[in-house]
Formats: structure tokens, sequence, C-alpha cells
């Protein structure tokens, strides 16, 4: 099966009309080398600066609150001053963690990297040193993918759950997620859409949308209840239920490209949100956001 670059692009244009905005560039807006032919590097890296490549996913280290950024040019550490390039150059167009400086990926091999094109699904046991392929090697460049309790869940054109990574079902759905986000405490994982915010309680397998929802561009969790959103316009919503209610609570400037949250108790939730410009973050629960400064 060939990669499927357009669904991901599609729902985040409409998306973004939905609310006026214009088409993000987080979402690979515009043509991207990646997707067809090995990745370019489009990062100043080189000079340690904020990653210029897309960006596709992040996660927070629980342990030391380093930011990494998943971007179209490979994993950057953007805490760090100056930033430094994680691990071999892949477009990582899918990208979670699964657990401590265990992350699952996907998306195309960059410029002298020779995994097959696209990469299938593929994992990292050491921070995102080195990746191991694990399925659907030159099949199959899932544009987003997240984990539940017991499951990988994945979106490569068709949404696809697996519980070791190798053997895939497919859910019988029909909808078409921009972003999805799971929690390995719990069975439920969030779809954002075209028609609106998406719940599964089994790990992906089925599907139901949450009445009420507002127009959700990413959505992460922090823990098994706790769930944070933002809208294409800035935007921020907390869900202290799994996703089922929102609050909206905040916003950021600029226009969003992922998120993450951490929080062992909802009074004492933290969030960042990565733009193209910057990491933003947020120490009262999403109400208040600043720029992160890298170093401190």
């Amino acid at each position: 099966m060939p990669s499927l670059p357009t669904p991901r692009r599609r729902a985040a244009k409409s998306l973004s009309l939905m609310l006026g905005a214009t088409v993000l560039l987080s979402a690979c807006s515009g043509s991207s080398a990646g997707e067809n032919d090995p990745a370019e590097s489009h990062s100043d890296s080189a000079t340690g600066g904020y990653p210029t490549g897309h960006i596709h996913g992040m996660t927070v280290a629980p342990e030391t609150e380093d930011v990494l950024l998943a971007t179209h040019d490979g994993l950057f550490n953007v805490s760090n001053h100056p930033v430094t390039k994680i691990g071999p150059p892949i477009d990582l167009m899918g990208f979670t963690a699964r657990g401590s400086g265990e992350f699952y990926a996907s998306g195309h091999p960059g410029l002298g990297n020779d995994m097959p094109n696209p990469v299938g699904l593929i994992e990292s046991t050491d921070g995102g040193q080195t990746w191991k392929i694990l399925s659907r090697e030159g099949e199959s460049d899932f544009h987003t993918l997240t984990t539940s309790d017991g499951n990988v869940v994945a979106f490569d054109g068709t949404v696809r759950t697996s519980e070791d990574g190798q053997t895939w079902e497919s859910s019988p759905t029909n909808i078409q997620p921009f972003d999805l986000a799971g929690s390995p405490r719990s069975d439920v994982v969030l779809a954002t859409t075209e028609e609106g915010l998406q719940r599964s309680t089994d790990s992906g397998s089925s599907w139901a949308s949450v009445p009420g929802a507002p127009v959700l561009m990413f959505t992460t969790f922090a823990g098994a209840e706790i769930a944070v959103g933002i809208t294409p316009g800035g935007q921020v919503h907390v869900s202290n239920d799994a996703g089922l209610s929102w609050a909206n609570t905040g916003s950021i400037q600029g226009q969003p490209a992922a998120i993450a949250a951490t929080a062992s108790t909802d009074e004492d939730l933290k969030v960042w949100v990565a733009s193209a410009e910057n990491v933003q973050v947020s120490e009262d629960g999403g109400k208040t956001f600043a720029a992160m400064v890298a170093g401190k």
C-alpha cells in the first residue's frame, strides 16, 4: 500500500476553515519532500536553533520535563540550549510516547537513512537515539498514532489497532482522524476529525461522537481522566472526565502544532503547546501561557 500523505492535510485544512484560520504549516499543508522521497533537512539544528521543519508531535519527559519535538527533520530536545538533535534523520509524521524514553513513530527516512519508505511502525527504547522497525514497513505512513492500555492505535487512511505493534486489526469505522490521543492507563482514545471529536472506550475498536465538544485540532492526556485539547485558533480546553465534557481555560499566541500535558491531580495540571515559532507553557492548568525558556 502506498503512503498516504493527504488525509491529515485535508483534515487540518477543514478544521482550520471552520474557525476562519489558514491551513496550518504544522499539519504539512505545503509539499513535503519526505512524503514521497527521503526527507530533506529544513532545520536550524546546525546552529542549535528552534526546529524549522514541520512539527508533527511532542512529548514531555516526566522526570526532567524535557520537551521533545518530533519534526520533519527528526527528534529535537528544545529544552536544551542550544537545541539538540536526537537520533537519525526521520520525517516523524506520527509520534507518541509509550513510556519513559520509549517511543513509537512512523513516517519517512531522511537523507542517508536506509530505512524503507515509508518506515511503517518503528520503536525506540533509548529516548530516540536509535529506532527499530516493528511492522508495515514499505506499507504504512501513520500520520497519527497513540497508545492506550495495551494497544497501539494508528491511522494511515484506515484506523488500525495492535496489541504488539506487529499484528494489526482494522477498526470498522469511517472516521478520518487528524490527531489521536490516548493514555497507557486507560482504554479511552480521542480522535479529532472534520466531523468533530470522536471517542473510543475500547482502545480504538469502536468510536462515538462527543456531543457538545469544542472543535479541537489536538488533544492529549495527562493521566487516565484529565485531557487537554486545543482548537485551530489556539483556545485551550480541559476535560476532567476523559473527554466527555470540556471547559475553556485560556489561549495561546499563534497556531498550535502539537500539545502535551502532565498532572498528578487536576490542581497541578501543566500544559505545553508547540507552534512554528516556539513552545508555550502553562503552569496553572491552561489558563495562562508564556514562552518556554530553553536551558532553565
